[in-house]
């Protein structure tokens, strides 16, 4: 047994030398799919054979899952190469998530300039372009020629987040005057001045408080590659690139996602997620959701007499509650989105009652309709006998569903407008959470409209 053993812990480098050498041959997407199967310690084992710009460059993915682990296990001198290496924003990102004891360590032994990179970059907040942006880019004097650009380029290019983009500045101030693509660069006449060749237009930037939706609709709305953030001065701090913007935006909306379903916002696969998180994330809406459903038995029990005159009634509840649910969801799930891509402000707030009352009793007469010629339907070919005031009852449903579909419509369209202005996150007014508060309000304009129709026959 003690051989056994023996063997496998000396079978364990043996595998990593022969999986790393595998690694080193694939595509750096692959390489951190293999990676990421692994368990902390085979990882290490491997990472510690890589060559060190190898692991650099897998550790600037975003894709790259427990990195702030892996760093905390690798060897000292090993994680300071691998964060000393590492673009900026992407070092930021790693260094906040490492434990404080760990965080501690590494920063005393980091050079100089990247403690002063991840100082600076930690300091912004989370939602922020400073929280996205890099400080490293090509910047230089509006007097240099094309040619001096280019060779410049060739020096500083390995250290750099992207060379797509240059940007000029005044040689005194460092202020920024404009910017100019890659492909003018090359086109330009190497004897020009740089500041020539880019015509002098002035480029879109940022600060670093911009509100991260704010910087990826101006992405969206100009095709950027990148945008300079400028302080004060208007002097370039940084840069944000399209795609920190692209990792943002998709960790945003999955956090939308998990909201809008009802669930706590989930950082992590499915699969890595410990039992007693998922417990976490998911009970606390449901209990909260339970609660509100409760509000529905009370609704029912007010109106427990109208029940026991006319059980028929029961029937449709189901039906009833689940239609003005599902017209709320839809309300909310487009006037969510619409107001993350800004194509609405919170003064269009009358213009959407307008538009949802007209498509809500639509919809609602839409349903109704349905709903009575099914009840028709069923009494006259002999399926289901609703009694003598079978049409009354038909009526009943009508009304409710077109009331129902239309209330759900316009509560549903309106919450986000008003967590939005109280400064809630709008994804919070989740699909379950809607229809929760629809199905209590539901029971109560269900019989309401019953005990007017009703009046005098079942009632």
């Amino acid at each position: 047994m003690k051989n056994h053993t023996g063997d496998c812990s000396h079978d364990l480098p043996k595998s990593a030398d022969i999986l790393a050498k595998q690694i080193r041959k694939m595509r750096f997407a692959d390489a951190i799919d293999t990676v990421n199967k692994l368990d902390i310690d085979q990882a290490v084992l491997v990472l510690k054979r890589l060559p060190i710009h190898f692991s650099i460059e897998l550790f600037d993915r975003p894709e790259l899952q427990k990195s702030a682990k892996l760093i905390e296990f690798l060897p000292t001198k090993h994680a300071i190469s691998i964060l000393n290496g590492m673009s900026a924003d992407e070092a930021a990102d790693v260094f906040q998530e490492i434990d404080e004891r760990t965080r501690q360590r590494l920063f005393s032994q980091l050079q100089p300039t990247t403690r002063a990179e991840l100082k600076k970059l930690t300091s912004y907040p989370e939602d922020s372009a400073g929280a996205l942006m890099t400080t490293e880019f090509i910047a230089v004097p509006s007097t240099w020629t094309i040619e001096t650009t280019l060779n410049h380029i060739r020096e500083v290019e390995e250290t750099r987040e992207t060379v797509y983009t240059v940007y000029i500045l005044n040689p005194i101030s460092n202020q920024l005057l404009s910017a100019i693509s890659l492909r003018r660069l090359i086109l330009a006449k190497s004897d020009e001045n740089i500041l020539d060749a880019a015509q002098h237009m002035k480029p879109i930037s940022i600060t670093a408080s911009t509100d991260h939706e704010e910087v990826a609709r101006l992405f969206r709305r100009h095709d950027l590659l990148s945008v300079p953030v400028i302080d004060k001065d208007n002097r370039v701090i940084g840069i944000v690139t399209v795609d920190d913007v692209f990792d943002a935006m998709t960790e945003e909306m999955s956090e939308d996602t998990h909201k809008f379903g009802g669930v706590g916002a989930i950082d992590k696969p499915y699969m890595q997620i410990s039992f007693f998180e998922m417990l976490k994330k998911r009970g606390g809406w449901l209990c909260l959701l339970f609660m509100g459903e409760m509000f529905t038995a009370s609704a029912m029990q007010y109106f427990e007499k109208e029940l026991e005159k006319a059980i028929v009634l029961t029937l449709f509840i189901p039906l009833i509650m689940s239609s003005g649910g599902n017209s709320g969801s839809q309300a909310t799930s487009l006037i969510i989105r619409a107001l993350a891509l800004r194509e609405l402000k919170l003064g269009d707030w009358w213009k959407i009652i307008r538009r949802e009352l007209s498509t809500g009793l639509s919809l609602g007469s839409m349903l109704g309709l349905i709903g009575f010629s099914r009840i028709i339907l069923w009494q006259n070919i002999g399926i289901y006998n609703y009694g003598e005031h079978w049409f009354l009852i038909a009526l009943t449903i009508f009304c409710t569903l077109v009331s129902i579909v239309t209330f759900g419509s316009l509560i549903g369209s309106m919450l986000p407008f008003i967590l939005k202005a109280m400064r809630f996150d709008p994804a919070s007014a989740s699909a379950p959470f809607v229809a929760t508060f629809v199905d209590v309000t539901g029971i109560v304009i269900y019989f309401s409209i019953a005990a007017i129709i009703l009046a005098g026959t079942l009632l």
